[in-house]
């Protein structure tokens, strides 16, 4: 995501010119997640990250499988280029760390931060990737946000383990639905907590 993030930042048109002719295909799905990732360029690494996310089912980064959709292609250059645009503006200014929640947090907390959290949920700890996050990581985040100076959200699945570690902040429930593979929507409770 980091090599993504610095590509959009740094070589736009180069990038857009790897994705010129991209179709959405299992055997293309297959082949660039069989790839391993330091065998390619940067741009071909940004291209081969973003292309698996959005023709990944449910945008997983580990045991993604290719999802398809009846509404047409999953990675549509047309409707991918003014994401990428908006993104390419947005990301001109921005530094990127590549840091720990824990560090990102104890590096940039101030009383004028406000820190948006979007850990894995409760149980797919592993969907961003192994040994990124684990359970344990819920209390150590839940510990190190009593003690910030600054503001924060943290968006999280509505689970008992996790109202049980976050009970000391407010928390709001929000309904969501979510789409599934084309076949309807799921109605789910998610958590808002701040403090």
């Amino acid at each position: 995501m980091v090599t993504l993030f610095r590509i959009l930042q740094r070589h736009y048109p180069q990038f857009l010119e790897v994705l010129k002719f991209q179709l959405t295909s299992r055997s293309e799905f297959e082949r660039l997640a069989e790839t391993k990732p330091d065998t390619l360029t940067d741009l071909e690494q940004a291209a081969r990250f973003l292309y698996l996310q959005r023709t990944a089912f449910g945008g997983k980064v580990d045991g993604r499988t290719f999802g398809v959709s009846l509404r047409g292609a999953r990675f549509d250059l047309s409707k991918v280029v003014p994401l990428l645009e908006d993104v390419h503006e947005r990301l001109s200014g921005v530094i990127i760390e590549r840091l720990s929640y824990a560090d990102c947090i104890k590096r940039y907390d101030r009383t004028e931060t406000l820190f948006y959290l979007d850990p894995p949920y409760w149980a797919c700890e592993d969907y961003y990737g192994k040994d990124v996050f684990d359970a344990d990581d819920f209390s150590r985040l839940a510990d190190q946000l009593k003690s910030i100076r600054g503001r924060f959200l943290l968006s999280i699945n509505d689970t008992p383990q996790i109202r049980d570690i976050f009970a000391g902040f407010d928390v709001e429930e929000v309904s969501l639905n979510y789409t599934l593979n084309g076949n309807g929507q799921k109605k789910v409770q998610e958590l808002i907590f701040s403090n």
